[in-house]
């Protein structure tokens, strides 16, 4: 009888350590990261190509471990019943479910689980091959089992199963997992910005990320030689769109490093300059162009440099390579530029002056707001977006969390607003919908 007694404990204790394994698996095999074990498997790692086999197949590999886990688990029970009946009686059914309850809490649970979270990726790569054979063997009752379930569940009108993410949900994990990267400490928030700009390339249009055509630095190509080299030699641009006879009749682009060559060999300075002829055809695109596709026409027509047209064909601003740049980047300023945030001046009273037309994903950037930017880009749109009207000089609104108040407004333009950031807006806190306006 006691040979039998050690048999069955030495028995039960196998199973445990079996329930181990396989609790341990799927904690490790669910909690794993997809994309890090992609990367090891691109670097030679058959254990990484294991493990994405698996995972690929999620519910199989699920259903698998939780019936190799509950039969291991009723198998060590009811051997350790058939044992102690005899010498326990009708008590032995309590006594074996508290001890085997505080066992398998313990040995087969808690601290199998507990290993998997603190080493996910080491304990995976560690049981993948064993549990592709467990897997093969257990798939055909595993498959059995999972038309019976969603046979049932249909019945109560759920079916379909899931095939995977759609590119917005694998677009929004990527994003979450860095903002919960940064929150957490190990991913700075430069680098957050940069990835999140990246995501945004699919949602942006031309129209985001363009210089309105009332900031555009044209030039009229029906001027004196000297004039036009004086106006382009006062800017800071590489490249001038120029008109003739009014300023939406654009003909071209001029190249400031094309006028310089020209210039630098004519020994006659501007008598014998033609400007026309060193102006290359303007390339239009239209305002609802997604930014992705506008970087991919850049690099096919190697240029870039293009001007924004709406629906009817007039010309709305334009829009370079270094805009789609400073989308990714945040905005690189020059060796003149200030170094405090262009178009925003801290007060002393805690509130903000800012520049009506600072673009809303800049402010939101550099001040760590969460200003929405779906119905306007400029800060003096969004105002105009909730007040549904252009409010005037001394009127306050109050939405999203913030305070806003016109202080300047030069016709129908807001030029300059006065913000009051609510309380933890600076830490990235979440802002709530419109609260009303005053």
């Amino acid at each position: 009888m006691d040979s039998m007694l050690l048999i069955t404990f030495g028995a039960v204790c196998v199973l445990i350590v079996l329930s181990a394994f396989f609790a341990g698996s799927e904690t490790a095999l669910t909690a794993v990261s997809p994309g890090r074990m992609h990367q090891l498997e691109i670097d030679g790692s058959k254990a990484a190509a294991c493990v994405n086999r698996l995972v690929a197949r999620r519910e199989r590999l699920i259903g698998a471990l939780l019936l190799a886990n509950t039969f291991i688990n009723i198998l060590a029970s009811s051997l350790a019943t058939s044992v102690l009946e005899d010498r326990y009686g009708h008590r032995a059914v309590v006594v074996v479910t508290l001890v085997m309850t505080v066992l398998v809490l313990i040995f087969a649970e808690v601290l199998p689980k507990t290993l998997a979270i603190a080493r996910t990726d080491r304990f995976a790569l560690a049981v993948a091959r064993p549990l592709q054979v467990v897997v093969g063997l257990l798939g055909p009752v595993v498959g059995a089992v999972q038309k019976l379930v969603w046979a049932m569940l249909r019945l109560f009108g759920v079916g379909g199963e899931n095939k995977g993410m759609v590119a917005d949900e694998a677009t929004d994990e990527i994003r979450g997992t860095v903002f919960l990267r940064h929150k957490q400490g190990s991913v700075e928030r430069e680098s957050r910005d940069m990835i999140s700009g990246v995501l945004d390339l699919t949602e942006l249009t031309v129209a985001d990320v363009m210089t309105h055509r009332k900031s555009m630095m044209t030039i009229d190509i029906g001027q004196a030689n000297a004039e036009i080299v004086r106006e382009l030699m006062a800017t800071r641009h590489a490249r001038v769109p120029v008109w003739r006879d009014e300023p939406e009749n654009v003909v071209g682009v001029l190249r400031t490093r094309n006028l310089v060559r020209a210039v630098l060999g004519n020994a006659d300075a501007f008598k014998g300059l033609d400007i026309p002829a060193l102006i290359s055809p303007p390339w239009f695109v239209p305002e609802t162009m997604k930014v992705e596709e506008l970087l991919e026409a850049f690099r096919e027509r190697r240029t870039h440099f293009a001007l924004v047209v709406d629906e009817y064909g007039v010309i709305m601003g334009l829009v370079t390579r270094e805009d789609v740049l400073d989308e990714v980047f945040g905005k690189i300023p020059d060796e003149s530029a200030v170094r405090a945030p262009a178009g925003i001046q801290p007060q002393p009273d805690g509130s903000f002056l800012i520049d009506g037309t600072t673009p809303i994903r800049d402010l939101n950037r550099a001040m760590e707001w969460n200003l929405p930017d779906e119905e306007a880009t400029t800060l003096a749109g969004l105002v105009i977006h909730e007040a549904r009207a252009i409010p005037d000089v001394g009127q306050r609104f109050a939405f999203y969390g913030f305070k806003f108040e016109v202080a300047r407004r030069q016709r129908n333009q807001i030029t300059l607003l006065r913000v009051a950031a609510p309380e933890g807006a600076k830490d990235g806190a979440e802002n709530t919908a419109p609260t009303g306006r005053a």
